[in-house]
């Protein structure tokens, strides 16, 4: 085949690739149901925005504390182990958060425990692409990886929405369990992660990854546009209930996936950069100009899409955001550097989503859309001055 798509049609045609593919797309599927499965469940008992948030806020501050460690492990032993005892940890916590009532310690302990045991299967993919996929398709596969990741938000809030529809308000978070444990099976068990190992070193560095410090400017970068994120969950929910009814904040969290599909998909398109550090400048500034519209709070159909504008940028800036990673991690800790990319990402996810609950409860959504948008214009400040050298 020829055309702008040869190099993704090849990546899905190497052998491994479809499976390994699905099922973390399959095991990831918990992290775009969780927002609004949360939300969803804490509104129906009677609960506020600020709890909401701040339970949002928990389960992706815990897979931002979890996540490192459970890199750690696999690039010290192997994926297998590690994964398939994670996801049982989380399908736990999700199930209990399900059952036990919203008061008191119980849900924020159940919350935790599913975020914080989020299986890595994200990180453990990227560091799998080079066994699956030649030198040449390296950039095609992280593109195409940043871009299908996406169809967990477009899928997630409507699989939300099903789950509740037909299970009651504890349908979101139970499904998730039980989605999160097979896709993480199916993963756990392909040749390539059953034989990956992590790469030996003379010596292990107590800081690991984050001795560099390009890494740490990098993910202080993306935890701004994790922020970005969460106050947009809780800003689109608020907006639905005051314009539609709260059945809309999965169509306008699935807009948004729907996006960035779209972009991820367009960015498979675009040529290896030489330069990556002006690239993920010139796409952080985009995705903060996409994101602020929506303060603007315009009739629904309108809004849906300015959610589908806002998702554009979101796959590049983190497909870009990967491969600057692969450059700047010190030696044997590619997994954990990669653990700690969601991480940056988990903690602000849940930064935005505890203060835009807030925000949203004193001064509605217009706050949390506005507060989204500063934060992804910090993002790109933050990369204004270069990660990594231009390569001919």
């Amino acid at each position: 085949m020829t055309g702008p798509l040869a190099p993704t049609v090849r990546v899905l045609g190497r052998r491994h690739v479809p499976r390994l593919l699905s099922s973390a797309l399959l095991g990831r599927l918990p992290t775009g149901m969780a927002a609004l499965a949360i939300l969803l469940l804490v509104r129906d008992r009677g609960g506020e925005y600020g709890l909401a948030g701040l339970l949002s806020g928990l389960y992706a501050a815990g897979g931002a504390l979890g996540g490192p460690l459970l890199g750690r492990a696999i690039d010290r032993y192997r994926q297998g182990p590690v994964l398939v005892g994670a996801a049982l940890a989380a399908g736990v916590g999700f199930a209990a958060l399900g059952l036990v009532p919203m008061r008191g310690w119980p849900p924020l302990a159940a919350t935790l425990l599913a975020g914080a045991a989020t299986p890595p299967l994200e990180s453990c993919l990227r560091v799998l692409w080079p066994r699956v996929v030649s030198a040449d398709l390296l950039h095609p596969a992280y593109s195409l990886d940043a871009a299908a990741q996406e169809i967990l938000f477009v899928l997630g809030p409507l699989v939300v929405l099903g789950s509740v529809a037909a299970f009651g308000p504890a349908g979101g978070v139970v499904v998730a369990a039980v989605l999160g444990v097979a896709g993480v099976a199916l993963f756990a068990t392909a040749g390539p992660s059953r034989t990956w190992r992590g790469e030996p070193t003379a010596r292990r560095h107590p800081a690991g990854p984050l001795r560099s410090g390009r890494l740490v400017r990098l993910l202080v970068s993306l935890l701004l546009t994790g922020f970005t994120l969460g106050t947009f969950a809780v800003g689109s929910t608020a907006y639905a209930e005051h314009a539609a009814g709260r059945g809309l904040a999965g169509w306008l969290i699935a807009a948004n996936g729907l996006g960035a599909l779209i972009g991820g998909v367009g960015y498979t398109l675009v040529r290896p950069g030489a330069d990556l550090s002006r690239r993920l400048l010139v796409l952080s500034v985009a995705l903060a100009a996409g994101y602020l519209p929506l303060a603007l709070q315009p009739a629904p159909p309108v809004m849906l899409a300015l959610c589908v504008l806002s998702g554009l940028s979101l796959p590049p800036v983190l497909a870009c955001g990967f491969a600057i990673v692969e450059r700047v991690a010190p030696e044997g800790t590619v997994t954990e550097a990669f653990t700690w990319v969601v991480a940056a990402f988990g903690v602000g996810n849940a930064a935005g989503a505890t203060l835009g609950g807030v925000l949203v409860d004193r001064y509605g959504a217009v706050a949390a859309f506005l507060i989204g948008a500063g934060t992804a214009a910090l993002a790109a400040v933050t990369v204004a001055r270069r990660l990594v050298p231009a390569r001919p």
